[in-house]
Order: C-alpha cells, then sequence, then structure tokens
C-alpha cells in the first residue's frame, strides 16, 4: 500500500488503499488507461471478455459495460477519493499517467502510478477532483458508452454510488470536517458546476417499505446499474427500477 494511504486504510479497510500501487515502472502487464480510451478495439475486447465471464450471450452490452465499471470505480475511487478528501492530495490522475491490472474475466483489479503525485492542500473541491473526473473518467466513459450505448447518467450515476460511502466515511473518519463536507455537497448535491451540469447529481428518491411491520425509510439508487439484465442477477434492494419502487402513472 502506499504509505500515505496506510493510516486511512486499517484492517478490514486495507483491501481498498491496496487497489492503488506506486512504483517507477507499472508491472509489464498492465495496460495503460490511455490506451483503453484511444483504442477502442482494445476496450471492446475487454468487455466481451468480461461478457463471457458474466455469460452473457445477447448482443446487448449495456449491462456489461455498467458492470465493468461498477469493479472499475470500486478500485479507484475509495484510494483516490480519500486521498484528495482527507489529504488534500493529488495522486496522478490523467489517463497517460495510470496503468490498470486485470484479474480474471477482465476483472479491473488494481491502479498503477509511478509516482506520488503532489499536495494539494488549500485548493477547492474542482481543482483536487478535475483530473479524475474530467481527464480519466469522462473520456472513458464517452469511449464506453460509444462502444455499447450504455447511459452516461447510468456510468455517472455509479461514480455517485461509490463516491458517496466513501466521503460519508471521511465525513465520520474526521469529525465532520468543513472541507469534506463541502467536497460531499460539490460533488453530489449541487446540480451544476458553474456554467455546467454536474454529472454526478440526481436527487435521490426516498420510499418507505414495511418490515416485520415497521415502517423503515430507503433512499433508492440514484441510477439503476442495470445489473438485473444480467444473467443470474436481479434487482438489488434499493434499485430505482425495481417493480415495487417504480412510480406509477395516474
Amino acid at each position: 500500500m502506499i504509505p500515505l494511504l496506510a493510516p486511512i486504510f486499517r484492517g478490514e479497510w486495507a483491501v481498498y488503499g491496496e487497489s492503488l500501487a506506486c512504483a517507477e515502472q507499472p508491472p509489464a502487464d498492465a495496460v495503460p488507461v490511455a490506451a483503453l480510451i484511444a483504442d477502442p478495439e482494445l476496450l471492446a475486447a475487454l468487455l466481451h471478455r468480461h461478457a463471457r465471464h458474466r455469460r452473457v450471450r445477447r448482443p446487448d452490452l449495456r449491462p456489461v459495460a455498467s458492470a465493468w465499471s461498477m469493479h472499475y470505480l470500486n478500485a479507484l475511487l475509495p484510494p483516490v477519493a480519500a486521498a484528495a478528501s482527507l489529504l488534500q492530495h493529488g495522486f496522478p490522475m490523467a489517463p497517460s499517467q495510470v496503468w490498470i491490472s486485470f484479474a480474471d474475466g477482465a476483472v479491473p483489479l488494481r491502479f498503477h502510478i509511478t509516482h506520488e503525485g503532489r499536495t494539494l492542500t488549500g485548493t477547492d473541491t474542482a481543482v483536487r477532483y478535475a483530473e479524475l473526473l474530467s481527464e480519466h473518467l469522462a473520456p472513458l466513459f464517452e469511449q464506453l458508452t460509444r462502444l455499447t450505448r450504455v447511459a452516461p447518467k447510468i456510468l455517472w450515476g455509479n461514480v455517485a454510488r461509490y463516491l458517496e460511502p466513501v466521503l460519508e466515511q471521511g465525513l465520520a473518519l474526521s469529525g465532520h470536517a468543513p472541507s469534506i463536507a463541502k467536497d460531499l455537497d460539490h460533488l453530489l448535491h449541487q446540480p451544476r458546476w458553474g456554467c455546467r451540469d454536474n454529472p454526478l447529481f440526481t436527487v435521490p428518491r426516498k420510499v418507505v417499505r414495511m418490515q416485520s411491520g415497521t415502517p423503515v425509510s430507503l433512499t433508492l439508487h440514484r441510477q439503476c446499474c442495470l445489473y438485473y439484465l444480467l444473467p443470474e442477477e436481479g434487482y438489488c434492494g434499493v434499485c430505482p427500477l425495481a417493480p415495487e419502487f417504480r412510480k406509477t402513472r395516474d
């Protein structure tokens, strides 16, 4: 684990910190993120490998792209967001500076960088998250959309799904530090970033479900991840498209 992250990712959380590695040279089998974005055939081959891994035989690759992106985000976001918000430190996240290793089935496993970046103490949220969101994820998502027709809102909804618990855990660990609260508000609760729409923003819908005769309030995911379209999968417990939560028209 990168020493900078060790105080944050301890015990059962260590696995999340270990998904980002730093060495002078990336592993020989690691793939540059820039290549995933620039070479649609390479990215398509990975998605088809992931489709076989998930036993998908239908031509619709939208749920495959969404599932693959969630593995990607689960490995990438915890260490990068924890550093950006808790430590105000920026790891290099431009596609030309990041490599990725895969497990069986083209499952994203670990990201590799060759230097630890720089301190960003005192900068605002937009500056600390610019490389991650605008330079890294935005063009990758555009390529995924071109290849599979998966809606961008689903991919950005997946980002929000993984980013929110990281920031909320950061709030708890820091005693509700105002800087982290500001990051959470800017990234997930503001509909616009200056003159452009915030792709992470969707108003979460709250519903009430009866459990053992007691009404329980649930907050649904901002977007469905399309897992229910994968073989042997179904709707998760807080899916906005689950039949029991779908809005009915008057």
